[in-house]
């Protein structure tokens, strides 16, 4: 299941292009009436709008009662929002839907089931994995695991076999027919991973380390402070210049990118 977010403590200012994909149009118009007084928000109206439109659809409309009927018949939500100290508008809102593979995006991938993955395939598909282009299996493939097999019909439901197995581990599955084969598409959304800590003078700050906001807290200045297995660079002395060193010390021309590589071989041994 794709990861949820608690709407309930969400704003305007904290939703991104990821999040904003987990709230609904009514969250939506809670949240802006919530920063109506928020002179950053006012001030910044047009980022905000563009962060809301990359999973929603946003019209301007006219306060009409037959306008307003038209677009809630097409599923949208209709509210007014206030855009400026003496300036209400009507919005119509309403969710993008992910119905083709073009839908998806890397802000959204990970904010579906394998189940809706699934179904935006089946809906898709004709040639199998293969017939995606790279770009939208870069998309998939950075929010699901995926695998597929091809095996004759009356194999590919094998007991003990790779079908079994992977639906057993929790993978939804596509088959796709391609004559008297079975083409098996098996996805599970990957786990969310884990951002690491950053560390000062060697200690986490998990590990009960105080944090910069402490008065007596100081991060020492170790930068221009040598390590104890730096290597001092001059030069050579001729009796230290053996086979195993010799291609480290001398610049052939190289790139500076292939310089740089090479100085931090040099200084590891």
């Amino acid at each position: 299941m794709a990861k949820k977010y608690d709407n309930a403590v969400m704003s305007i200012k904290t939703l991104t292009k990821s999040t904003v994909w987990d709230v609904q149009e009514n969250d939506i118009f809670r949240m802006w009436e919530g920063a109506e007084k928020d002179a950053e928000v006012r001030e910044s109206l047009r980022h905000y709008v563009d962060i809301i439109r990359v999973a929603f659809m946003i019209e301007e409309i006219s306060d009409q009662k037959i306008v307003i009927d038209k677009y809630e018949k097409q599923g949208y939500k209709v509210a007014q929002v206030k855009i400026d100290e003496n300036k209400k508008v009507t919005w119509a809102l309403k969710k993008r839907p992910i119905m083709r593979v073009t839908d998806l995006t890397y802000e959204n991938i990970r904010h579906i089931s394998a189940a809706k993955l699934i179904e935006v395939l089946n809906r898709n598909f004709g040639g199998g994995w293969d017939s995606l282009s790279q770009s939208i299996k870069d998309i998939i493939e950075s929010g699901f695991d995926i695998s597929t097999t091809t095996l004759p019909a009356d194999r590919l439901h094998k007991k003990g076999g790779m079908y079994e197995k992977k639906v057993a581990d929790g993978f939804e599955v596509l088959e796709v027919p391609k004559g008297t084969w079975v083409e098996a598409i098996f996805a599970k959304l990957k786990p969310e991973a884990e951002k690491p800590r950053m560390v000062f003078g060697g200690n986490s700050l998990d590990d009960g380390e105080r944090d910069e906001d402490d008065e007596d807290f100081e991060v020492e200045d170790d930068y221009n402070k040598p390590d104890e297995d730096d290597v001092e660079i001059g030069e050579p002395d001729d009796d230290e210049i053996t086979e195993d060193n010799y291609s480290t010390m001398m610049d052939l021309g190289s790139d500076p990118d292939e310089e740089v590589e090479g100085l931090a071989v040099y200084s590891e041994d």
